[in-house]
């Protein structure tokens, strides 16, 4: 109990990927149904109501209007770097080059997070720290470019625009993380995440206007299967992983639990085996145990 205690926010960052890595595949086949705009302000909403009962029941209070104006300052602009800015270029990669890829490209998330968590916080990693990083990316580069098929290695062909779309996912991402440390304080995580979710839905409510989409946001409404999936990625989403993403932001550096959180790509191996029925090479096991080797050297 102790060592859970004292490593609490790499803990949280783990279950952090586990959580994303649900909503990467519920976000990704929402999106081809009932498209990545639709997907993106539907999913806010239904999170926003997840979270607000849930912390009326934790906190008796349904909004977070305990928060001080600087806690609104900044997690508002947490939110619409990381869900209007981030997420939207993040699920329209979804619908080009889909999860798998577009999750691989995240990894850069990490080296973003530490940099501007550098110049934005001073935050300093030890040795022990980077070494992990490298392990980390090790290993992921291993489990998703290592693959042989017939004897050949699997030439990896993306789409420029799509690997531009999640790059700049990645880079709200890491923006909206440190935006998010730098606003939170000693503040509840989760009614943090209820303020970043409020911005981004208005963020996604002017974007919507000014595009003249609300036609289609709600003939989505009336795609069952669609909503099915968006209303699990939003319990997983908005509600889960980024709560609990601002609880590992909180208790470890930010860019020890981006870190750990980037590896998505990792635990996604697993689903993409059952649903799509690949094979799991040998670098792909060996990826797997070499970015869990790298994640240890952040208990050290």
């Amino acid at each position: 109990m102790y060592f859970i205690q004292n490593h609490l926010g790499e803990f949280a960052a783990l279950l952090t990927a586990f959580f994303w890595t649900v909503t990467s595949f519920s976000f990704e086949f929402a999106s081809n149904k009932i498209g990545s705009v639709a997907v993106n302000i539907l999913r806010l909403i239904i999170g926003l109501i997840f979270l607000s009962l849930f912390t009326l029941i934790r906190r008796g209070i349904f909004l977070p209007l305990d928060a001080s104006n600087e806690n609104w300052l900044w997690l508002s602009l947490s939110g619409l770097v990381g869900f209007v800015f981030g997420d939207l270029f993040l699920f329209k990669s979804y619908t080009i080059i889909g999860s798998r890829f577009s999750m691989l490209i995240m990894t850069l998330v990490p080296p973003i997070t530490a940099l501007f968590s550098f110049i934005i916080l001073g935050e300093r990693l030890t040795l022990f720290h980077y070494l992990g990083m490298a392990l980390t990316f090790s290993g992921i580069s291993m489990a998703i470019f290592s693959r042989n098929v017939k004897g050949e290695k699997l030439s990896l062909k993306l789409s420029p625009r799509g690997i531009l779309y999640a790059f700049g996912g990645a880079v709200g991402q890491a923006i909206g993380l440190v935006l998010s440390k730098f606003g939170l304080k000693d503040y509840d995580p989760f009614a943090a995440t209820q303020i970043r979710i409020i911005a981004g839905i208005a963020g996604y409510v002017f974007l919507v206007t000014i595009l003249v989409r609300w036609g289609s946001i709600l003939k989505a409404t009336l795609n069952k299967e669609g909503m099915l999936l968006t209303s699990l990625g939003a319990f997983f989403g908005p509600f889960l992983g980024v709560s609990f993403s601002l609880i590992a932001v909180k208790h470890t550096e930010a860019g020890i639990a981006s870190t750990i959180m980037a590896l998505v790509p990792v635990f996604i191996i697993l689903p993409s085996v059952v649903l799509f029925k690949q094979k799991v090479t040998l670098p792909e096991l060996l990826g797997a145990i070499v970015s869990v080797g790298g994640v240890a050297l952040f208990f050290l």
